[in-house]
């Protein structure tokens, strides 16, 4: 049976194809470096070991050897989530007759704060680009201040406005469609900049950029006019921002803002697409650092 990684990529629908391919590959790593260490002994032969074979010392092991190399906390802890999931089903289906990742610790991770654009980081973004860009055609331009007037206006991940179809965005009544992780679907509201930006990008720039042979009703497409991935976004955003950024940041932005403009943080959840309320927690920490940091700048006695 193996390791039987396309039956277990079939099992995640719950995450984004991304998400499930990541797990794969994680798999993946941990499955050759067993069966080239033969399970962390060290010993010169190696045969491929199939998963049924792996015990609660091998995880271990594992999980020592990347710390070793130098992999970030963060790092070890994801493959360790990935390994989790895949045994986890493993053993629900019969395949291992136990999880051997049950009881392997593995580092916390660092909790950072996400980082926020300044005033004048979202100016050079939205309103001014830098000379570097200036030359661009039209269409490039209109589309690039489309997508970045989604990612910070409706606080959209890169891979919803990858995914997004031209059925989704209602401009009369300001709203959109976003297909979120996990085949959620949530309705959010588009800013006046954004519904302005996507009227020009459908009305000069997308006629101008799309192949309809290749992007029928994706809303995005790229140079060739095959339609955009997440990539070439983040290059798009790194290209016309004034320091290096990435496009999550313009979602971290427009939450922290919406906090400090005194929105509801289950409002603010229900926008992200945050399955957890924890995951929308982290942005009154920044909210309330921002804060502290205007009244020490700007008060007298602060």
């Amino acid at each position: 049976m193996g390791w039987d990684l396309d039956a277990f990529a079939a099992s995640t629908a719950s995450v984004s194809d991304d998400t499930a391919a990541m797990y794969c590959r994680e798999v993946a790593a941990f499955a050759e470096w067993l069966s080239n260490s033969r399970g962390g002994t060290g010993a010169v032969e190696s045969r491929d070991l199939g998963p049924e074979e792996v015990d609660l010392r091998m995880v271990r092991r594992y999980l020592a050897h990347l710390s070793t190399e130098g992999y970030a906390r963060k790092t070890v802890a994801r493959k360790a989530t990935s390994l989790r999931r895949y045994f986890g089903w493993a053993e629900r289906t019969g395949r291992v007759a136990a999880d051997p990742t049950v009881g392997a610790m593995t580092p916390t991770r660092e909790r950072r704060l996400p980082r926020v654009l300044r005033t004048e980081e979202l100016g050079t973004l939205l309103d001014k680009p830098r000379a570097a860009v200036a030359n661009d055609s039209r269409a490039r331009q209109t589309r690039d201040l489309a997508v970045l007037e989604l990612l910070y206006g409706s606080g959209l991940r890169v891979s919803e406005v990858c995914a997004m179809r031209i059925g989704d965005i209602d401009l009369p009544r300001r709203r959109l469609i976003v297909h979120g992780k996990g085949s959620k679907q949530r309705v959010v509201p588009l800013s006046e900049p954004a519904v302005s930006a996507l009227e020009e990008w459908f009305d000069h720039g997308r006629p101008e950029m799309a192949d309809p042979s290749a992007a029928a009703d994706v809303v995005f497409v790229n140079l060739y006019g095959r339609p955009l991935n997440t990539q070439a976004v983040r290059r798009l955003v790194n290209r016309r921002a004034s320091t290096q950024t990435n496009p999550h940041a313009l979602r971290h932005t427009f939450a922290t803002h919406l906090l400090d403009g005194g929105a509801d943080l289950r409002q603010v959840q229900e926008l992200l697409g945050h399955a957890d309320l924890g995951s929308t927690q982290i942005y009154t920490h920044v909210s309330r650092d921002r804060l502290r940091r205007v009244v020490e700048k700007s008060h007298p006695r602060a």
